[in-house]
């Protein structure tokens, strides 16, 4: 039998309220079980070899927990390695010790703080320098999409063979068609999911809101974190369009709310200007809500045939498509028979076990 710690997973950056990197990583540890993995994280879990790290390592110490991580992967990790013998680092994230011994196998989510860069964003600097190191010296690269595989080839110059794309997916006993009579705001509502960052692209969905023929006869709700860089700006925007009434911010919505608001909403609006993957759009179709959702970046690989896909930077195009969903109920029940048979394609069970496969190629052999 192979030493047990022959595979390391790196759980250092688990947040306790769970973002894109979180639900991927928590999600697929579990079908990789037949590795004997040990997991770097601070908290012990069942039937898993656990090594425990510091519990100060995430984004939600800020960008001090990001800067103790960094450190941390730099200096404590490479002895980790050494100590349980290890043959193979396995990082749901783009991080990996520099300049070391260790050989890393790493996950790319999306390479957007390079298409959108923010001046004062550490970031930046991030992505420009410390990335294409990681991913230079990782022996192998996992990203989520086509989408995202082609900008590490663009951006990095990294051979198309080092990078296998695996689609991701959602929790499907969670996010499906719920029986629920009315809706929470008692007026039908268009529902936008994710942060206010400026490449989310929230500003149109406001103003393409702000155009439609009876817009005082809907809601639009926005869920997800606030932002006082960006929210503000928002509400600025829909006052000065006479639709603040109409407005609804709702913050972060607890994990165990989210399938009530996506299905009683008449379509998730979520017009990205791009995405490695797009969690919010499988979730939407796997509640059978029409998604209104761009035409560029991950979004129709996730989308397929089942959704409405616009031009993110035509607001008009957006309205449009707005008034169709609001005015005809056939194209409604159409959007959610398609937006379910596509969900159904994507499982965590696929992705864990071609994660599996992949990892196996670069492990020795399994005595």
């Amino acid at each position: 039998m192979n030493n047990q710690s022959n595979l390391l997973i790196n759980l250092s950056l688990l947040l306790s309220k769970p973002t894109g990197i979180t639900v991927y990583a928590k999600n697929v540890f579990p079908y990789l079980k037949s590795l004997e993995p040990t997991l770097l994280a601070s908290q012990q879990y069942q039937d898993f070899n656990t090594y425990l790290v510091p519990n100060n390592l995430t984004p939600e110490q800020g960008t001090k927990g990001h800067l103790n991580r960094l450190l941390w992967t730099q200096f404590k990790l490479p002895k980790i390695y050494n100590k349980l013998q290890a043959s193979l680092l396995f990082s749901p994230v783009p991080e990996a010790p520099l300049y070391s011994k260790c050989r890393s196998v790493i996950m790319v989510h999306d390479l957007i703080p390079l298409r959108f860069p923010k001046k004062t964003s550490p970031l930046t600097p991030y992505f420009k320098y410390y990335i294409p190191q990681v991913l230079k010296q990782a022996e192998h690269i996992i990203c989520n999409s086509q989408a995202t595989a082609k900008d590490i080839v663009d951006m990095f110059n990294i051979p198309a063979q080092k990078i296998t794309p695996i689609l991701l997916a959602y929790d499907q006993q969670h996010f499906k068609p719920l029986d629920i009579q009315q809706e929470p705001l008692n007026i039908p509502y268009f529902l936008y999911l994710g942060r206010h960052d400026p490449h989310k692209n929230v500003n149109r969905i406001v103003e393409a809101f702000a155009n439609l023929k009876n817009q005082q006869d809907y809601h639009l709700c926005l869920a997800g974190p606030t932002d006082k860089r960006y929210t503000p700006k928002l509400i600025q925007q829909a006052q000065e369009l006479g639709i603040e009434k109409q407005l609804k911010i709702l913050d972060y919505v607890e994990y165990e709310q989210l399938p009530i608001i996506i299905n009683q909403a008449l379509a998730l609006v979520f017009p990205s200007l791009w995405e490695g993957f797009g969690f919010p759009v499988l979730e939407a179709m796997g509640c059978g809500t029409p998604v209104i959702t761009s035409n560029i970046s991950s979004l129709p690989e996730v989308a397929g045939e089942a959704a409405l896909l616009i031009n993110p930077y035509n607001v008009e195009e957006i309205t449009a498509v707005m008034e169709k969903i609001a005015t005809d109920d056939q194209m409604r029940s159409q959007l959610k028979i398609l937006g379910l048979q596509q969900a159904k394609k994507f499982s965590w069970q696929t992705t864990g076990e071609q994660t599996l496969e992949t990892l196996k190629k670069f492990l020795p052999c399994q005595v």
